[in-house]
């Protein structure tokens, strides 16, 4: 009697090992680390090591360990501030073509992360990082929607032959000057079907006609509200992309977007980060023109200069045929004709139309693709650092229009499949549909966090100790066993979050103090009834044997309606709620199969299959 089949000892021997593998990385210390990656123009190999090494040993500048791996090189240190040391020393040696991110990273033997056992997250408040308040310019957001409907106005205009003087944008509308009231009529009845979101108001003045083109009061405030979900949205995506882990990006007020970094270091990197441009433009080449004239600084009026990659002037159409907000989706990959690094590009509608209008109207002209971006650099100008954003305008791909297309083609031209990657990503993360600008700016030290780590820290292991000396002194030898589940409980959470990579807050600390005493519940109420079986005359094996079954209901019930208030919480809540609301279901499920399964195979072999005259309870 009382006696596990072996497959349930096995169960909960395995759970155990498991359990104890995964919390093992936590106890771990996490190095301050320099990550070193190189950009399109430069990779990160042996001979960067080597410049590296040498670099620091020159400064007196003392590395833990090097470790070069998958094109990034990570450097160990010892504390925080030969972390920061290092990177000020390697900031004018790699110069813009490389980038020195500040991070934290464990030190996990090789055989556990082989494993995948890696430690959890630590939110901001624990593990230190940066805390940003960044305001979407709005008025911006409806500016630029107006110069997309002076686009979209023009090329109907064209297409329906319809003769304009002047097409302008003046503070809030669009201004479209006529010769004559007739075709300002027709004008008006094709903006009207084409765009029912405008508001039109013709104009008679000092004998010019007219047509001022306003957004509604409606589709200003839809506008402004795209703007700040797409900012939140490709904020999201760049960060995610980028690997910084369990970020908390989301909205405050109307036009405001809070961004949580936790372990991050840099605040001036996170400002590049956050507001980097990388993007495309799709322009006509202008073959009419003398290239040569243009460099003599006769630049046509509807023309541009520009550059390839090789230092070749270029002369390209001041229209643009479609910008990044257009596109949709984008992916790296190879051209299958030259097998040449390539990224294939989707355009939503009104870009997959216009695309196709153009290119059927220029087959044979050639095409020329833009790439654009804002690169930081890093140098010493009379013994002080400058850092300097430069904006750069690239023609990476020149190519004739063989046949009309529309909304999925291919970019060519890249230097390497690394690069098509990086721009498919930064594509795909999408444009910032509206300026930003960041107005408070918050970095919690490590310190700080390592303070708030020991106090939740020590208010666990108060409340441990005192439940443990309670169970012990009430229930005696079932009383230790229960304490023995009480410790094991605290190291299946651990090893759950750190199996989901979850990350762990102080409001989460006080979900796992919650369910340090609510853990012991479920043995308080299963030793209660075993007392009560062995008052009523039952003999002790059938008294624990009925007290496990008869508790269990009871048991199961009253955890029942906290996993749903922590369902509840997680659901509705934000950011630090959801943190305890995690590991308040966590710590459920763990105490539930410590308190029933866990203490019921320790009292098994403890008492199992032995006459008793009496039970230490």
């Amino acid at each position: 009697m009382n006696r596990y089949p072996l497959w349930k000892n096995l169960l909960v021997a395995a759970v155990v090992l498991i359990g104890l593998l995964y919390a093992l990385p936590n106890l771990f210390d996490q190095d301050p680390a320099l990550e070193i990656s190189g950009s399109r123009r430069a990779q990160v190999d042996e001979q960067t090591e080597q410049r590296v090494r040498a670099a620091l040993a020159e400064a007196g500048v003392a590395i833990k360990s090097m470790e070069l791996e998958s094109g990034k090189l990570l450097l160990r240190f010892a504390d925080p501030g030969t972390q920061l040391l290092a990177k000020d020393s390697l900031e004018t040696l790699l110069g813009g073509d490389y980038t020195a991110a500040l991070t934290l990273s464990t030190d996990v033997p090789g055989w556990l992360r082989s494993l995948n056992a890696l430690p959890m997250y630590l939110g901001l408040d624990l593990r230190g990082g940066i805390h940003v308040l960044i305001d979407v310019d709005m008025e911006a957001a409806v500016n630029q929607a107006l110069e997309r409907y002076s686009g979209d106005i023009r090329t109907e205009m064209r297409e329906s032959k319809l003769r304009y003087t002047t097409l302008t944008q003046k503070d809030d509308a669009v201004v479209i000057k006529f010769k004559d009231a007739a075709t300002r009529d027709r004008a008006v009845e094709v903006i009207e079907s084409q765009f029912r979101n405008l508001l039109l108001e013709s104009v008679d003045a000092e004998g010019a006609y007219l047509l001022e083109a306003r957004m509604s009061r409606s589709e200003q405030q839809a506008t402004r509200k795209f703007a700040l979900d797409q900012n939140i949205t490709t904020l999201r995506n760049r960060v995610n992309a980028l690997g910084v882990s369990e970020p908390i990006i989301q909205q405050q007020g109307d036009r405001r977007i809070v961004v949580q970094l936790p372990g991050a270091q840099d605040p001036a990197k996170l400002k590049e980060l956050l507001g980097a441009t990388a993007t495309l433009e799709y322009r006509l080449q202008d073959t009419e023109n003398s290239v040569q004239d243009a460099l003599d600084g006769r630049v046509p009026v509807g023309s541009k200069l520009y550059r390839t990659r090789d230092g070749e002037p270029i002369l390209l159409k001041k229209r643009v045929i479609v910008t990044g907000n257009q596109i949709t989706d984008a992916s790296s990959g190879f051209d299958q004709r030259s097998n040449q690094p390539a990224v294939f590009v989707s355009l939503d509608g009104p870009g997959a139309r216009r695309m196709r209008n153009i290119t059927f109207e220029n087959v044979g002209r050639p095409m020329a693709v833009v790439f654009i971006e804002t690169r930081t650099e890093t140098k010493l100008v009379d013994g002080k650092k400058i850092v300097r954003k430069t904006p750069v305008e690239e023609v990476i791909s020149v190519a004739n229009i063989l046949e009309p297309f529309g909304s999925r083609f291919q970019t060519t031209g890249l230097d390497s499949p690394g690069e098509a990657h990086d721009l498919a990503l930064l594509l795909r993360a999408g444009a910032l549909a509206a300026p930003i600008d960041i107005i408070e700016e918050r970095t919690i030290g490590p310190s700080l966090g390592q303070d708030n780590i020991d106090m939740g820290f020590r208010s666990v292991m108060i409340g441990l100790l005192l439940v443990i000396v309670f169970m012990a002194v009430y229930y005696r030898v079932f009383g230790l066993v229960a304490d023995l589940a009480l410790v094991l409980n605290l190291v299946l959470i651990v090893a759950v979050l750190s199996m989901l990579q979850a990350t762990l807050t102080l409001p989460g600390i006080a979900g796992i103090v919650l369910t340090v005493g609510m853990a012991v519940d479920a043995n308080v109420l299963i030793f209660e009834r075993i007392r009560e079986e062995i008052k009523l005359g039952n003999t002790p094996q059938a008294s624990i044997h009925a007290g496990y079954e008869k508790a269990l209901s009871t048991i199961v019930d009253a955890n029942i309606t906290t996993l749903i208030a922590a369902v509840v919480l997680f659901s509705f809540g934000t950011g630090p709620i959801k943190g305890f609301a995690v590991t308040l279901f966590i710590g459920i499920l763990t105490s539930m199969f410590t308190a029933i399964l866990g203490t019921r195979a320790v009292i098994n072999l403890i008492y199992g299959g032995r006459r008793l005259e009496k039970l230490a309870i």
